[in-house]
C-alpha cells in the first residue's frame, strides 16, 4: 500500500490507493520490549508463508520474538475467523514488520563518577493476512491451450496427410503423362 500526500484547498488529506489486493484482516502490538532488529530476523523466516505453517515454524524454533509474534498472528487469524468465517488454512501472510518504538533509557554507573548510558529498544509488530489466491483463471487457460494445441495438431496432422496425398497424387499424373 502506498500511501500519498496531496494538498488540496490549503489543507492536506490522506490517500491510499491499494496495489490490487485487500487486506483481511490486520493485527498489531506495540511497545513489545523487544529489539527491533531480533525481531525482524525472526520475521524474514515466516514472510509471506501460509499461517498454519508460520504456526508450526515459530512453535519450533528457540528464540524470544517467536513468542510476541505468535501472539499477534494468533490475534490477526482469530479476527479473521471471528469477522469473516475464513479458516486459517486459507490465510497467508501479506505483511509483516516491526517499526522501532521509544527507547528506553538506563543508567548504569561507571568509573570516576561517570554514568554509562544504555538503551532498551521497544517494537511495534504488526501483521496483515490476506486470503490464499487459487489461479483458477490460470487453470482454465492452460486447459483451452491445450485443447487449442490438440485440435491444431489434428489439423496439421490432417493437412499434412491431405498435401502429401496431394503431391503423391500429382507425382502419379506426372509419371503418368510421361509414358
Amino acid at each position: 500500500m502506498r500511501l500519498r500526500l496531496r494538498k488540496t484547498n490549503s489543507t492536506l488529506t490522506l490517500i491510499s490507493t491499494l496495489q490490487g489486493f485487500k487486506v483481511i484482516t490486520k493485527a498489531s502490538a506495540k511497545y513489545i520490549r523487544i529489539s527491533p532488529r531480533k525481531t525482524r530476523k525472526v520475521m524474514d523466516l515466516i514472510r509471506g508463508m501460509s499461517v498454519v505453517k508460520a504456526e508450526a515454524l515459530l512453535g519450533h524454533l528457540s528464540k524470544r520474538p517467536c513468542l510476541y509474534i505468535k501472539r499477534v498472528l494468533k490475534s490477526a487469524v482469530d479476527s479473521a475467523d471471528k469477522r469473516f468465517h475464513i479458516p486459517a488454512s486459507s490465510l497467508y501472510i501479506s505483511l509483516i514488520k516491526a517499526d522501532q518504538g521509544p527507547l528506553i533509557k538506563r543508567f548504569k554507573a561507571a568509573s570516576m563518577g561517570r554514568a554509562g548510558e544504555f538503551l532498551h529498544r521497544t517494537s511495534h509488530i504488526i501483521i496483515e493476512l490476506d486470503k490464499i489466491k487459487v489461479p483458477e483463471k490460470k487453470i482454465a487457460a492452460e486447459a483451452g491451450k491445450i485443447e487449442k494445441k490438440t485440435t491444431k495438431k489434428k489439423l496439421k496432422d490432417t493437412v499434412s496427410s491431405a498435401q502429401a496425398g496431394h503431391k503423391a497424387e500429382s507425382k502419379r499424373k506426372v509419371k503418368t503423362k510421361e509414358k
